[in-house]
């Protein structure tokens, strides 16, 4: 028995739509949901429906109406899947009690000493002098720099990492 030309065609559409789909779940955020519905649908329709979908004004209904779904489910989604999260910089007062390491030596009355606060360095000021390596607590900040003080804990450090670096 051969396969007609909807047939291949809608076969071909559904795999099309299939893969935009996966690719969509495996790398959210490609916003691949709408055209991989619209292709589905279409397909399906193609294949047991060709006269629905071709000679009848149903057939683009049912796709823009697929579509239209698909947008409806397409926004909770990347929601869910990209939910909010902090800015990924920050101003010096928003670290105020946050620790770090001083990675170049903090001397007073000079903005040259750095301090990593998560993954961020940040120019640093202290009223005395704060060797690299010492672990710091942030206790004020004013326009791009940090004001900080010794810690009383031991610099924390992944392990196999430079505490410097």
């Amino acid at each position: 028995m051969m396969v007609g030309l909807y047939e291949t065609v809608g076969l071909i559409m559904m795999a099309a739509g299939a893969l935009l789909l996966a690719f969509e779940l495996v790398h959210p955020g490609a916003l691949l949901l709408i055209p991989a519905s619209v292709l589905i649908v279409g397909g399906v329709l193609l294949i047991f429906f060709p006269d629905v979908l071709l000679a009848s004004p149903e057939g683009p209904i049912l796709i823009v109406v697929a579509a239209a779904i698909a947008g409806i489910i397409e926004i909770p989604y990347y929601r869910w899947m990209s939910p909010g999260h902090l800015p990924m910089t920050s101003m010096p007062t928003t670290l105020i009690g946050r620790e770090g390491i001083v990675v170049s030596e903090v001397l007073p009355n000079s903005l040259k000493g750095k301090v990593r606060i998560d993954s961020e360095v940040w120019s640093a000021r202290s009223p005395v002098p704060i060797p690299a390596g010492t672990a710091v607590r942030v206790v004020g900040g004013e326009g791009v720099s940090v004001l900080v003080a010794p810690s009383s804990s031991p610099p924390t450090v992944a392990p196999g990492r430079d505490p410097l670096t």
